[in-house]
């Protein structure tokens, strides 16, 4: 199946889905829609759920074949009796939700276009939106159970995972980072780094405020306000990570840090990812969200898993597919289902990373 938003770079593609139930409640001013709670075998006495951020310029309704894709797949599990050890298994469900500015939640529409389309606040309209979604989700996640499971005693969320493409990849970044529910995320297309996605940008889009001569100043410009530059190094995953490193090569990566510096660094680790697993999800051929906008802060993190904060349990598996642009193959949603498949206990043909453990494979 596949979904093509109105802009032509922004579009999803998901394994053809079998039928999923759904059902919608008014959450906190928010239409929020739950799958498969019908599906939920009937010994279930709890279960997981999936929270699925859609791209810019698309709505909940795009992440509908994703619900199914997954739960039909361990539905099927539970059915063979290859769900894991636990008896009985854990259910699971999804929620999708409009974003801020979006499908019902639409206030201005000139607001979601980039710099190209003629928005000068581009970058404050798009971060805004990102750390909003991030906020959504927690506050959805506070009230949900209440709505789904509303009978005492009855079925209890105990795990929480969140995939995200796109506008939603760089929000499910910060889910991760500002929720300790969240314990899983798969980031489809999306970047940890605004600050290098959108300095990439706007050379690509030559907005008045890049100078190529010298692109420092294209922070704290009209397009990328010093308030902007304050929240990004609050909430970004790199903007927050990184900045108890005192130096930071942009060119050759980052310096080794100082006995000081992995201590600051580490205990910003055991508030924000510790013990959490993550699987990325990038297009070799991306234009749009280019791999190597994050990849200074994946170096870094992965460095920092690998070596001084191995102990912390983190997961990071950061596949890149040859030759895909900025969406989601098919491949990338095997390899979705596979993961949540065993970040809910199941033993599949990928073996189970350890933490601190990092993988790195590119994908035709």
């Amino acid at each position: 199946m596949t979904t093509t938003a109105s802009n032509p770079v922004e579009k999803t593609y998901a394994i053809a889905p079998p039928h999923l139930s759904s059902k919608t409640f008014h959450i906190a001013g928010i239409l929020t829609t739950v799958f498969g709670l019908d599906e939920l075998p009937p010994t279930t006495k709890e279960t997981a759920c999936l929270w699925l951020l859609h791209p810019r310029l698309q709505t909940q309704a795009c992440m509908q074949p994703f619900a199914a894709s997954t739960i039909a797949n361990w539905n099927e599990r539970i059915r063979e009796g290859r769900a894991g050890s636990r008896q009985p298994p854990r259910g699971l469900i999804a929620v999708s939700f409009d974003q801020r500015n979006h499908g019902t939640r639409e206030v201005d529409k000139f607001a979601n276009e980039a710099w190209r389309g003629g928005n000068p606040r581009h970058a404050m309209d798009m971060f805004s939106q990102i750390h909003g979604t991030a906020a959504d989700t927690s506050i959805l996640l506070d009230y949900l159970g209440a709505y789904a499971f509303p009978e005492r005693d009855s079925i209890e969320i105990t795990q929480n995972l969140v995939f995200g493409v796109s506008l939603g990849g760089h929000a499910a970044w910060q889910v991760l980072l500002r929720d300790p529910r969240i314990s899983t995320g798969v980031i489809g297309i999306g970047c940890p780094d605004y600050r290098n996605l959108m300095m990439d940008r706007a050379r690509l889009s030559k907005i008045a405020d890049w100078n190529p001569d010298d692109p420092s100043r294209f922070l704290s410009s009209k397009s990328f306000t010093q308030t902007l530059l304050t929240a990004v190094e609050r909430y970004d995953p790199a903007g927050l990570l990184m900045a108890p490193l005192d130096k930071l090569s942009i060119n050759d990566g980052l310096h080794e840090p100082s006995d000081h510096e992995k201590d600051r660094i580490s205990k910003l680790l055991d508030e924000t990812l510790r013990g959490k697993r993550i699987l990325l999800l990038s297009g070799g051929a991306d234009k749009l969200v280019p791999y190597r906008s994050g990849e200074p802060f994946l170096l870094f993190l992965k460095s920092a898993i690998s070596t001084y904060y191995e102990h912390g349990g983190i997961v990071v598996e950061d596949l890149v597919f040859d030759g895909v642009g900025h969406e989601i193959s098919p491949d990338m949603v095997k390899e979705l289902i596979r993961f949540v498949d065993e970040s809910l206990g199941a033993t599949t043909k990928r073996s189970e990373p350890k933490g601190g453990e990092v993988t790195k494979d590119s994908k035709i």
